[in-house]
């Protein structure tokens, strides 16, 4: 198993999309049920297979065996780049992605993971349920149906050098993944170089010191064993990391309205299942690290500056990236207040 797939295992884990299935690629046949080629980076082998398959049965079973989800896992087609570009070519029907593959299809949902913005998760799942529509209606521009949302943990700094307040990484190595402008953004507010590389770059990188910082949940820095080459780790967060379930909105259109509304209820009850689990990893994860002699970093003494660092990352990304309205309305949302319509 490639550290590549492991991490996808659980940063799509959220999105209930991974099960495993085979190398071909059926179609249904005309008496048969609606097949649903989903794609997935996830092994066949993850600890989330319980749940999934699971909302795979129920899917089934509530349909009346009329949808059938089919599922290609281990990374069999691709990168998350190539499942868009399949889906939208007509050769798979959806795609369980991380923030990557959302933010390739509809780029604005990327405010979800603005510096500083949703750091709890309660902030996270109040954005998702009260800007639903609006962020529904991006994927719908697009020509997907967003069928759910995921989480993988919550996002922090490690490092192989000791740090308490940006300044300290000015002089650093961060790695910024080829597809993530915000944190790319983040470390070029604080005034350092980002090191742009793929994913399966990042373990060698840390050996060879080409990079020294990372952005990563505790859940994905054990699951990639990128702990075992970094010392320190910031107790604080600055953002969630999220995934999802896409479908093509043509194929999602074959169904029958009571259909759709069963894969929905299906996938969101899938969700919310994995999200506990999600919350409950990581959170364990964290507890192991420290116990294995990872370094907490309190950086709260310096609030006030990563505060103003994240603040101007999220700023200068409002028109790049997303709407200032948009983050507007999450701003107001993640701090509880009610959203003006």
């Amino acid at each position: 198993m490639t550290r590549t797939r492991t991490l996808f295992t659980i940063v799509i884990i959220g999105g209930a999309l991974l099960l495993p299935g085979g190398m071909s690629l059926p179609q249904a046949s005309a008496d048969g049920p609606i097949v649903i080629r989903f794609a997935s980076l996830a092994p066949s082998g993850s600890a989330f297979m319980k749940v999934a398959n699971a909302w795979k049965r129920t899917v089934k079973k509530e349909t009346e065996n009329r949808v059938e989800l089919r599922f290609y896992s281990g990374g069999s087609q691709g990168d998350e780049r190539d499942f868009v570009r399949k889906i939208r070519a007509g050769q798979m029907d959806g795609a369980g992605v991380s923030t990557t593959g959302l933010g390739i299809v509809a780029r604005p949902v990327l405010v979800l993971t603005a510096p500083g913005l949703i750091t709890e998760y309660e902030q996270l799942v109040r954005a998702r349920v009260e800007l639903n529509d609006r962020f529904s209606k991006m994927f719908e521009d697009a020509g997907f149906v967003l069928l759910n949302w995921g989480e993988a943990g919550k996002n922090r700094l490690f490092s192989t050098k000791e740090f308490a307040k940006p300044a300290d990484l000015k002089t650093g190595r961060p790695w910024a993944w080829k597809d993530d402008p915000v944190f790319a953004e983040l470390i070029s507010v604080i005034g350092a170089n980002p090191v742009r590389m793929g994913l399966p770059e990042v373990y060698g990188g840390l050996q060879t010191r080409m990079i020294d910082t990372v952005p990563a949940s505790a859940l994905a820095a054990v699951a990639l064993q990128w702990y075992t080459r970094l010392k320190y780790m910031a107790k604080e967060n600055f953002n969630i990391m999220i995934g999802g379930g896409i479908i093509k909105q043509e194929k999602f259109d074959e169904l029958s309205e009571q259909d759709q509304k069963a894969l929905l209820s299906a996938s969101a009850r899938a969700a919310k299942a994995n999200d506990l689990v999600v919350r409950r990893d990581d959170a364990n994860a964290y507890d192991a690290l420290v116990k294995r002699g990872m370094v907490e970093v309190d950086t709260s003494g310096h609030k006030t500056e990563w505060d103003a660092v994240a603040k101007t990352a999220r700023e200068n990304l409002a028109g790049r990236v997303y709407s200032k309205s948009l983050l507007d309305a999450v701003e107001k949302v993640a701090a509880g207040k009610a959203r003006s319509e």
